[in-house]
């Protein structure tokens, strides 16, 4: 891909809820904010990770906050683009490049709909390879690159510049003002060099976004299995078919936690599955076996359509496909567990992931 286009949105947003691991927002908002943009701006140039000038000054661009309340409370675009403004301003630097914090059906879309307005090209790369719902849980931050000087800007306007000791305090602060926001608020964070960006980011996540929303739409166009296409574009495995029955969900903190029960189905009847969320699937859990955690993706797809089935659109009644992929290696060094792995989220187990 060398840009970005109203054509490529359906397929972008449809790979980029997969990797959201159920977090990184409502696809269809997301599509609705990059088309708008893009209808007003034109196309977003897509440039390669590679191919980023090393004295390139580079913004990853993001929503904060729980999905859940994103449903309700639509982002202007205005406001996409006064979150990178602000952050430009405050450093004196001139932007050349957006970026993307993370992959989901939002935060994968947000940075086109930023890159459209700004008129600058987007790098096709992202900080995570997936989603996690803190801010600190990018790759950068095992580079030493710093979360702040940080911008934050609600609907209403107001706007503000965080800096602060370390990434933690980033995301501590930064969520304590989100919640005074609304719970959901535009952030721009995290600015690097092309050098840094080239170090610490993950090559080629739009692409592989758009790829694996193209393989869901030829699956269902041939009647095909997507589930089948999707794991084995990923290199994952595919953990339980099973029926919801059971979702309990709150927002706390800024966060939309909670639990997913499902019975199984085909060949996992008679077995239940227990899935285990905050904004994003931590840890999916059956008879008392944990059959896959963070940091590997743990994907629930809509067991007909192959459509990812977020935490917040979750209901009674759905069939659906649990997958599990691997992460990035690098978060499964000593630092990268030690940032996002089980334990951090308060689970006293050791990572299980797709072939580990």
């Amino acid at each position: 891909m060398h840009e970005i286009a109203l054509p490529d949105l359906d397929d972008i947003a449809r790979g980029a809820a997969i990797l959201g691991t159920g977090g990184g927002g409502d696809p269809h908002i997301g599509r609705l904010l990059a088309s708008a943009s893009l209808r007003e701006h034109g196309a977003v140039s897509l440039t390669p990770l590679a191919d980023v000038p090393a004295d390139a000054a580079v913004l990853p661009v993001a929503m904060m906050g729980a999905p859940t309340v994103m449903v309700e409370k639509l982002p202007s675009i205005e406001q996409i683009g006064l979150a990178a403004r602000t952050l430009a301003e405050y450093l004196g630097r001139e932007l050349t490049h957006i970026a993307c914090a993370e992959a989901g059906g939002v935060n994968s879309l947000i940075p086109v709909a930023a890159a459209a307005q700004l008129g600058l090209p987007l790098i096709d790369g992202d900080g995570m390879g997936r989603a996690f719902p803190e801010i600190q849980m990018v790759l950068p931050t095992l580079y030493g690159i710093r979360a702040t000087p940080m911008s934050i800007a609600d609907e209403k306007g107001n706007r503000a510049v965080l800096d602060t000791v370390d990434n933690r305090w980033a995301e501590r602060l930064a969520r304590s003002a989100t919640i005074d926001m609304g719970c959901s608020a535009m952030i721009s964070s995290f600015a690097m060099t092309g050098e840094q960006a080239r170090e610490s980011l993950v090559p080629g996540t739009l692409t592989l976004c758009a790829e694996l929303g193209g393989l869901v739409r030829t699956a269902q166009a041939e009647h095909r299995d997507p589930v089948d296409a999707v794991v084995g574009r990923l290199g994952g495995r595919r953990l339980f078919t099973g029926k919801v029955v059971d979702v309990s969900r709150r927002t706390v903190s800024g966060f939309a936690r909670g639990e997913a029960r499902l019975v199984g189905m085909d060949g996992d009847s008679g077995t239940e599955l227990v899935l285990r969320f905050q904004n994003e699937h931590l840890v999916a859990e059956r008879e008392g076996t944990v059959l896959a955690s963070v940091p590997d993706l743990i994907c629930a797809l809509d067991r007909e359509s192959g459509e990812a089935v977020t935490t917040e659109a979750m209901r009674f009644g759905q069939r659906v496909a649990v997958i599990a992929a691997p992460a990035d290696p690098r978060w499964h060094t000593p630092e990268g567990l030690e940032l996002a792995g089980p334990r951090y989220f308060g689970y006293d187990i050791d990572p299980v992931g797709v072939g580990r």
